[in-house]
This record gives C-alpha cells, structure tokens and sequence, in this order.
C-alpha cells in the first residue's frame, strides 16, 4: 500500500513536472544508510534531489512513468535469504503489462558498485 502511494504521487509529479526519464534523468542505484530503522519510500522529487534511489524509490518512479504512459505495470517483490546479513531481504521489480520484469537498480547500477557511484548505467 505504502509504494502504491508513492506511485501515486510520482504520477502526479511526473505529470505537473518537466522531469527527464529515469534512465536519463542521471540518477543511480544505492541502498539505504546501513542502521537506518526504517525503510524511506522516496517520491520523485526527494529521489532527484539527493541524486540516488534504491529499489522501491526507482521502482515507484519506474511504474509512475509507464502507467502515466497507459501501461498497467505492477510492483513485483522478490524475497532471497541473505547470508551475509543472515536474513531474508527483499528486491523490489516492475512486472510490465508483457509480463516481462525489469529491474531499474540493476540498470542504474546495482551488482555494479563503481558504476553505481560514477552514475553509469548498465544495460
């Protein structure tokens, strides 16, 4: 309920906004501040303006920009075993209307650390 809302918000941002494509916008992948209590589900403006997002805030943004687009495309979550933490994590993905997954962090650098912090993207 809590990445619908911020779905909702990005629509409505990415629609009253001049705001470039994810993938264009120059934005990278970076996880959360390690010890962080809280998860932070990050809207548009908030993601752009600290010049990074992890996966539910590209996600969030990701979905708003198809949907704005007329593509009814879900949130998809993945839960793995990490065994460096020792616990489950999870990774937040767009199913598109296709069925096909797509994966915003990978592409903007998640599994790719210099990239990540050179905000090269991966194809």
């Amino acid at each position: 309920a809590a990445l619908e809302a911020v779905i909702m918000v990005n629509r409505l941002y990415l629609r009253t906004h001049k705001v470039p494509s994810i993938y264009e916008s120059g934005i990278r992948y970076e996880e959360e501040p390690a010890g962080q209590p809280y998860e932070d589900f990050a809207a548009v403006p908030v993601v752009l303006a600290r010049g990074w997002g992890d996966c539910d805030d590209l996600v969030s943004w990701r979905i708003a920009e198809l949907r704005n687009a007329g593509e009814n495309a879900k949130v998809r979550l993945k839960w793995e075993f990490d065994p460096v933490r020792g616990s489950r994590m999870y990774h937040v993905l767009v199913r598109r209307a296709n069925g096909q997954v797509e994966d915003p962090s990978k592409r903007l650098g998640m599994g790719n650390h210099q990239a990540a912090r050179s905000g090269v993207t991966t194809p």
